[in-house]
């Protein structure tokens, strides 16, 4: 379970990253602020901070902010209620982003350093490098995770209705259905 103090400490520390790549935040948005902790007990390994500016029946659009080194765990968008699965495009922001998805390996070292232990949470060995600029879609039902690099990330992630309850992670210790803010 996240700890106020750690949820207080993160938030000021998205808020910082804001403020060095110019993304203008409200008040309104920063109060809605989540951390994505997924109960692991460690969260400045495996999880993420996060604004959902909009989330409809149609679209949706989040800040995604990833301090150095930070991961989001394996996970991909199943088909829900009768419809494909999230479709979502990630638009790096600020920083370096290493995102893997499903399929063949593209090099013989991935970038991201997985943490000891954990290896077999993360198969996908599909690399694609994202700087302030670069975007990438990722298909509905496609397996991914992501990592930050050493000065940290911000990631704006534009997608198809987002319902993070029913995503599905290889490492079974993470219930996508949990609680993610305090």
């Amino acid at each position: 379970m996240l700890k106020k103090e750690d949820y207080d400490r993160l938030k000021a520390a998205a808020a910082e990253y804001f403020k060095k790549a110019g993304i203008a935040v409200t008040e309104k948005e920063m109060s809605a602020f989540q951390v994505a902790e997924y109960d692991l007990g460690c969260v400045d390994t495996i999880g993420l901070e996060l604004i959902e500016y909009v989330n409809t029946e149609r679209c949706c659009a989040k800040e995604l902010v990833l301090l150095p080194g930070q991961i989001c765990p394996e996970h991909r968008h199943p088909p829900v209620c009768g419809e494909v699965g999230k479709e979502e495009t990630f638009r790096c922001r600020y920083g370096t982003v290493y995102l893997y998805v499903e399929g063949e390996p593209n090099t013989d070292k991935i970038e991201a350093h997985i943490p000891e232990g954990m290896e077999q949470y993360f198969t996908s060995r599909h690399q694609i490098v994202l700087h302030p600029g670069d975007q990438y879609t990722i298909y509905p039902n496609t397996l991914h995770w992501f990592q930050s690099g050493e000065e940290g990330c911000i990631v704006s992630e534009f997608s198809t209705k987002s319902r993070d309850e029913f995503d599905i992670y290889t490492d079974p210790r993470i219930n996508a259905a949990q609680e993610r803010t305090l």
